[in-house]
């Protein structure tokens, strides 16, 4: 894929369909604790644990590797431009991500304010990814 963007996009559909998965695993678990507990009044755990999940997964893969999975399928990396990525670097990276509508948001930000292929908080955060082949 040539478009640098539409790797982005596609790395973000890939990591999405992960996160999706655990996210029924977890659910799955969760709903037959409930049930076994009799408990059926809070049906819309998974809002929360969805978003706490991906937080996790971007902070803890990004922080780790400086990657997720789907960045590695289509060789990009986040690299920091001050030193070593860290979890931190990359929690506040990826804040967006909670929601769609963040997320749009901090893209269409960078468009407009950052003049390179960064989001806003790619910009906040001090990082930027870059194609694992130029990085060298």
């Amino acid at each position: 894929m040539e478009n640098f963007w539409g790797r982005r996009f596609a790395a973000l559909l890939v990591d999405i369909v992960i996160v999706t998965l655990l996210l029924w695993i977890i659910s799955s678990l969760i709903f037959l604790l409930m049930a076994g507990l009799g408990i059926f009044s809070v049906l819309n755990y998974w809002i929360f644990i969805g978003a706490i999940l991906i937080i996790v997964y971007f902070t803890y893969m990004e922080g780790k590797t400086s990657t997720t999975l789907g960045k590695r399928l289509f060789k990009l990396k986040v690299k920091a431009k001050g030193g070593d990525m860290n979890y931190k670097t990359a929690f506040i990276r990826n804040l967006s991500k909670i929601l769609w509508v963040p997320l749009i948001v901090d893209v269409i930000l960078g468009f407009i304010f950052v003049d390179s292929n960064d989001r806003i908080l790619d910009k906040v955060s001090g990082t930027c990814v870059v194609n694992v082949e130029e990085q060298g």
